[in-house]
């Protein structure tokens, strides 16, 4: 008898590609994941992870990734950036999965605007639902879902550890990308934007209780959530804080297998 194991990935943007590195060392170590919760960049990867791609095709997808690709303009009424470009890229990569069709169990976040309210997708277009929580306000247009006005997951729950534990997860391992880069480049309105909502969310984590069993915080603070030029940096980092877990990781477990034997 194992424990069922929940991966919670935290919103970030760019840093956000650390969880593929922690992701790989968790499945060079024998960790099965059997839930993942995810909000904004965390939604992302883990919709590409849980719709079958292997570990070695998200890193090379990665490296390749770049913003200026998937930026579809639009007269800024509710947002510079339309996102159907991006929500069709996700939806190409994805083969068009349903939620329900992954191959893990996931749940994307997102947030109400109108209501101020946490929507989680389990079931439902995949893409749609990942289109809705990176939604970053201000830049994307919300995504419409049923009436209601939808934008990024991390806004209302950056780290999404509860609604992982609600899937049915007995132990909880989760990512927190979170950390703001104290001197940013600010030379755009984008990088305001972006400053700005990576600032209040930092607080929010900062005083806010994740109960997760084990907590991993890349150190990638230094790059700012516009860093789609660092991604193989990053992804290193998210591997280095991983291993430094493992022997965390593998105490919890057995704690847990004691506990229930």
């Amino acid at each position: 008898m194992r424990p069922k194991i929940g991966l919670a990935l935290g919103s970030g943007g760019a840093r956000g590609f650390a969880h593929l590195g922690v992701i790989k060392i968790l499945e060079e170590e024998g960790i099965p994941i059997d839930y993942i919760a995810g909000s904004s960049m965390g939604a992302l990867v883990a919709a590409f992870y849980a719709s079958g791609l292997g570990i070695d095709r998200l890193y090379k997808l990665a490296k390749a990734f770049r913003r200026n690709d998937f930026i579809d303009l639009t007269i800024p009424k509710m947002g510079f950036v339309s996102g159907n470009k991006i929500k069709e890229f996700i939806r190409l990569v994805t083969k068009g999965k349903q939620i329900e069709d992954l191959v893990i169990p996931v749940a994307i976040v997102a947030t109400d605007i109108q209501k101020g309210e946490k929507v989680v997708f389990r079931h439902g277009d995949l893409a749609t639902a990942v289109r809705a929580s990176i939604s970053i306000p201000g830049i994307f247009v919300p995504e419409v879902v049923n009436g209601r006005m939808l934008i990024d997951g991390g806004v209302i729950d950056r780290i999404p550890v509860s609604v992982v534990r609600e899937m049915g997860a007995d132990l909880v391992i989760a990512v927190d990308v979170s950390h703001v880069k104290a001197a940013g480049n600010i030379v755009s309105i984008f990088d305001i934007i972006l400053q700005s909502i990576d600032i209040l969310q930092d607080e929010l984590v900062r005083h806010r209780e994740y109960v997760s069993d084990v907590m991993i915080r890349p150190h990638v603070e230094q790059y700012s959530s516009r860093a789609f030029t660092h991604t193989e940096e990053i992804i290193k980092i998210g591997e280095e804080e991983a291993r430094k877990q493992m022997s965390v990781i593998h105490h919890v477990i057995q704690q847990w297998k004691e506990q229930h034997a």
